[in-house]
């Protein structure tokens, strides 16, 4: 671990090199194996596999396969959902705000993986809390509309308004589809004034770059952390 990033808290192999930025940090510091494949986030499904690309891709979502792929999305406040394949042969990065949630982001990676869903490992990285997520009926309607059991993922305040927790919704789509090693939560960006980057608490702020990468063969045995 260093200062500027935090690394993911999960059983990956040892080829896998994930975390997150810190606002006080930045990629440099992290030692990828290869170029980050940046994405033009629009908040919606689609999903890219790694690559080079002349300009980035509208996709919220990105899938690589190959040692020194690196798949990255930039957040702060949406959650940020990193994947591996338990054999570390396969990665991907999902940006995952309310509305990519709703819309089925998550599920969309999951299908775009070439492993089967029980074979894949997920950490969430920081995102805001249920405490600070305060939402409008529009939100919580656009998760409890295909599953009712997402009600209990929001919490009625004094406002009249719900508070909505990202990671719970977020759990709830994983395990869906058969996604079972879930790890990581816990962060709250709004909170974590210290560490995170929050729009909610100021608009203008920069990003934090949550990332996934497979080690090439010469780097894997000091990929540990």
């Amino acid at each position: 671990m260093s200062d500027g990033w935090i690394a993911a808290d999960w059983p990956a192999p040892a080829a896998i090199l994930a975390g997150t930025t810190l606002r006080t940090g930045c990629l440099d510091a992290v030692g990828l194996p290869g170029d980050p494949c940046w994405l033009n986030q629009v908040h919606g499904v689609d999903v890219v596999s790694a690559g080079p690309y002349d300009n980035a891709p509208d996709a919220d979502a990105c899938v690589g396969q190959a040692p020194g792929d690196v798949c990255v999305v930039r957040t702060a406040d949406c959650l940020p959902v990193l994947f591996c394949a338990a054999d570390g042969t396969e990665i991907a990065a999902a940006h995952a705000g309310w509305r990519g949630l709703a819309a089925g982001v998550l599920e969309a990676t999951v299908a775009h993986m070439s492993h089967a869903p029980q074979d894949l490992l997920v950490w969430m990285g920081p995102a805001i809390s249920q405490p600070a997520f305060e939402v409008g009926d529009e939100v919580r309607e656009a998760f409890v509309a295909g599953d009712d059991g997402a009600a209990g993922c929001f919490l009625a305040n004094d406002r009249g308004r719900w508070q909505a927790d990202l990671y719970a919704l977020a759990r709830r789509r994983l395990a869906a589809t058969g996604v079972n090693a879930i790890y990581g939560g816990g962060f709250c960006t709004f909170a974590d004034q210290q560490r995170f980057f929050s729009y909610r608490r100021d608009a203008d702020c920069g990003r934090m770059i949550s990332f996934v990468g497979i080690n090439t063969l010469e780097n894997s045995d000091s990929a540990a952390i």
